[in-house]
C-alpha cells in the first residue's frame, strides 16, 4: 500500500508541476490576443499607415520625376564621375522605396509602430 501511494503522490506531484506550466502559458496567449490596444493599433497600421506610405511613394514618384533634371545638371557640374548615379540612387530611394518598403514589406503585427 505505501509503494502505491509513494507512486500516487509522485504522479500527483508531477501533474501539478506541469500544469501550472502550462496555464501560465495558456494566461499569456489569452491575454495578447484579446489585448484590446493591440488590435487598434494593428487596425490603425492596416487602414491608415501602410496607405499611406503607398501615398507618400506616389508623392514621393512626382516629386523624383521634377527633381531629375536639377539632380542630374548639380551632379553634371561635381568633379566625381560616380556622384550622378549615386546621387539619383539616393533620391529614388528616399522618395519611392523606403515608403513602399514601409508599406509593403513590414511585418504586419509590427510592434515597433
Amino acid at each position: 500500500m505505501k509503494k502505491h501511494y509513494k507512486i500516487f503522490s509522485i504522479v500527483l506531484i508531477s501533474v501539478m508541476i506541469t500544469g501550472s506550466l502550462y496555464t501560465n502559458s495558456f494566461a499569456w496567449d489569452n491575454w495578447k490576443k484579446n489585448d484590446p490596444l493591440t488590435d487598434e493599433y494593428n487596425a490603425f497600421d492596416l487602414v491608415v499607415a501602410r496607405p499611406l506610405g503607398v501615398v507618400a511613394a506616389v508623392l514621393g514618384l512626382c516629386v523624383f520625376t521634377v527633381s531629375l533634371p536639377f539632380t542630374l545638371s548639380v551632379d553634371a557640374f561635381s568633379k566625381t564621375s560616380d556622384s550622378q548615379t549615386s546621387a539619383v540612387k539616393d533620391a529614388a530611394n528616399t522618395l519611392m522605396l523606403n515608403p513602399l518598403k514601409f508599406s509593403f514589406t513590414r511585418e504586419f503585427p509590427d510592434e515597433n509602430m
